[in-house]
């Protein structure tokens, strides 16, 4: 950790260097705050969709309808946490993939370290926005997600089909998933 303003501040898991709106999959996990059961539950290797897991279902699939470059893969709703593939789609002539032997500053930040519109933070925040507003709209006031979530750049089809695996697998291997508590 280091000091911002005397504060101690969590450094970003992000890659240094790589611009967020550059096209590519991204595999996304999103934690409901403290790990909280609030998305529904696991009965026989099955997820059963709680009312919030099926909120929480709905505006994932309507990501593509709010951002045109960005297609959906493989994803799950699991009780306490949402795993998914996001596929970032190039735009107007980018690069189909940067590497970290060619680092680019990423532009798509304002000077506020804000997220700007089409970054992978600011889909994911959307998402995240969303759900809690409706949940808050309609007296789940239970429900939280974790402030960060975890990113995973994909860097070819061998990783990808692999975490397309683990997604579909995941209900089935519940008992012995560390985030079932």
């Amino acid at each position: 950790m280091t000091l911002f303003k005397d504060k101690y501040r969590v450094e970003s898991i992000r890659l240094q260097n790589w611009d967020y709106s550059s096209p590519g999959y991204y595999f996304i996990t999103i934690d409901t705050r403290n790990m909280n059961s609030l998305l529904g539950n696991i009965i026989d290797g099955t997820m059963r969709l709680s009312k919030m897991g099926k909120i929480a279902y709905k505006y994932w699939v309507d990501i593509p309808k709010h951002y045109g470059n960005v297609q959906l893969d493989e994803f799950v709703v699991m009780p306490n946490h949402v795993h998914g593939i996001i596929n970032v789609e190039p735009c107007h002539g980018m690069a189909l993939q940067k590497t970290p032997q060619t680092p680019q500053k990423s532009l798509r930040y304002n000077q506020f370290s804000k997220p700007i519109s089409g970054s992978l933070s600011m889909i994911i925040n959307q998402y995240k926005s969303s759900v809690t507003r409706w949940c808050k709209k309609n007296d789940f006031y239970c429900f939280g997600w974790q402030t960060r979530f975890y990113e995973q750049i994909i860097r070819n089809n061998f990783a990808l089909n692999n975490i397309r695996r683990y997604i579909r697998q995941n209900p089935i291997n519940w008992k012995s998933d560390r985030k079932n508590r």
